[in-house]
């Protein structure tokens, strides 16, 4: 059964990148990209539930920190798998993120490498 991956990010690039990268290693996942974080909590209220989230921390209007805060406070989100994945390389940025996340991951990023980090959290 495939796997869903929601990919939010503002960058469409990204979103791409991420897309036909993980399409060309592995045809099991299911990428949906969402180009914002008030775009993120409206599918997930309409059930569109993935079974692990990319997210951005930086993004106009709510930042992937929102989203994320948002996503503890509804108990059928709550145990969700985030890996934030951020052109933020600050030391408080990644402390923040690798606590809070099951992943932290910088851009650019290597789409291998991104696709085993996702492997590895969903088999927990």
């Amino acid at each position: 059964m495939k796997k869903r991956i929601m990919v939010v990010d503002d960058n469409p690039d990204v979103i791409s990148s991420v897309k036909e990268g993980i399409a060309a290693i592995d045809k099991n996942y299911d990428i949906v990209g969402v180009e914002s974080g008030e775009k993120c909590i409206q599918l997930l209220t309409e059930n569109l539930i993935p079974d692990l989230i990319l997210l951005d921390i930086m993004m106009p209007g709510m930042s992937g920190w929102k989203v994320y805060e948002r996503l503890k406070e509804v108990d059928e989100w709550k145990n969700i798998p985030v890996v934030f994945l951020t052109a933020r390389t600050d030391d408080s940025a990644r402390r923040i993120g690798e606590f809070l996340g099951d992943d932290y991951v910088e851009k650019p990023f290597d789409v291998k490498e991104l696709k085993d980090r996702i492997d590895r959290i969903l088999k927990k």
